[in-house]
């Protein structure tokens, strides 16, 4: 009897630590035109609250990445040339870290130690020491305009696509140069790496088409044909799916990656832009910028489960 006891004890322990590591998390969406970020919790799909409760970032807020083993937030407030730091428990600004000259695209190494900002008007990219919150290095790219920067998952590579030179620089993380140049169709707006690293995706607006490019050699191996003004790229976990947000057509694209055909095309709200994943892959949330929404994804039926209304010109998602 009090070995069961012990055993039924344990056992609900084991639940509740489970239950708190495993809780579904909450999106953040910065509202670019509100200068705020929504925070969507994803077992109900509402909005919870906003940060910062009162007042906002900036006047003009674009991408956001969120820490992988802390509380934090980093924002890009455009018309600041900074990054935000953001106390995702307190809702409060922390610290505002000074970039350079009209940041967009933010990615946060996955060893959390770095930060990459695209400032397109100085062609070039710096990177954030997240201990101290201070640039670290200043990277010119080769290319004109870059606007979204991406880690790759061994942390040696960081790719930049660059909208006016129709380019993707690749800056070696050691040398901390750009050592080759990716040559897109036109338009490279989205990143996205395989889970292995081999390839990476990249999304041509201005052509409407998804370029697979080979990481041993950094040349486009394939392209796939997807939606008028593509833009946003998210890989699933396994690497068995890509999806790309269409912002002319109002849809996103799901990619058979072993086949490379369009398997799906599921309906969202207007000019889709930047999306997330929750952690165990089974939503996608997709920030409409020009609906003011955010579009809920059932990955296992492609199939759109609700709009969350969000802020003004919502620029994207990221989940923790």
């Amino acid at each position: 009897m009090q070995k069961t006891l012990q055993q039924s004890l344990i056992a609900t322990v084991f639940i509740s630590l489970s239950y708190s590591l495993f809780a579904q998390p909450l999106a953040y969406v910065p509202n670019e035109k509100d200068g705020t970020v929504s925070v969507i919790d994803t077992t109900t799909d509402e909005v919870i609250k906003q940060f910062p409760s009162k007042g906002k970032l900036g006047k003009k807020v674009q991408a956001a990445a969120i820490h992988p083993t802390n509380q934090k937030l980093y924002v890009v407030v455009r018309d600041k040339n900074a990054v935000a730091v953001v106390d995702t428990e307190k809702g409060k600004q922390i610290a505002l870290i000074q970039v350079g000259d009209e940041p967009e695209g933010i990615d946060i190494s996955p060893d959390g130690k770095l930060l990459a900002a695209c400032l397109e008007e100085e062609n070039a990219v710096a990177l954030v020491d997240l201990n101290s919150n201070k640039v670290k290095h200043t990277i010119a790219t080769q290319g004109k305009n870059p606007e979204h920067c991406v880690f790759s998952p061994d942390q040696q590579w960081l790719l930049a696509s660059n909208e006016e030179s129709n380019n993707v620089d690749v800056i070696n993380l050691k040398s901390l140069k750009s050592e080759h140049l990716i040559a897109a169709t036109k338009h490279p707006r989205g990143i996205g790496f395989s889970p292995d690293g081999q390839w990476a995706y990249v999304a041509n607006e201005a052509a409407s088409l998804l370029e697979i490019v080979s990481t041993k050699d950094w040349t486009v191996q394939a392209n796939i044909k997807v939606g008028l003004r593509s833009n946003g790229v998210k890989v699933n976990f396994d690497g068995s799916r890509i999806y790309v947000s269409n912002g002319g057509d109002h849809n996103v694209s799901v990619i058979d990656s072993s086949t490379h055909q369009v398997i799906a095309t599921i309906a969202v709200g207007q000019r889709p832009w930047n999306m997330a994943l929750t952690p165990d892959g089974r939503k996608l949330y997709v920030a409409n910028g020009r609906s003011n929404s955010v579009s809920v994804i059932d990955t296992q039926t492609n199939a759109k489960l609700k709009d969350i209304a969000v802020g003004n010109l919502p620029w994207g998602v990221v989940i923790h």
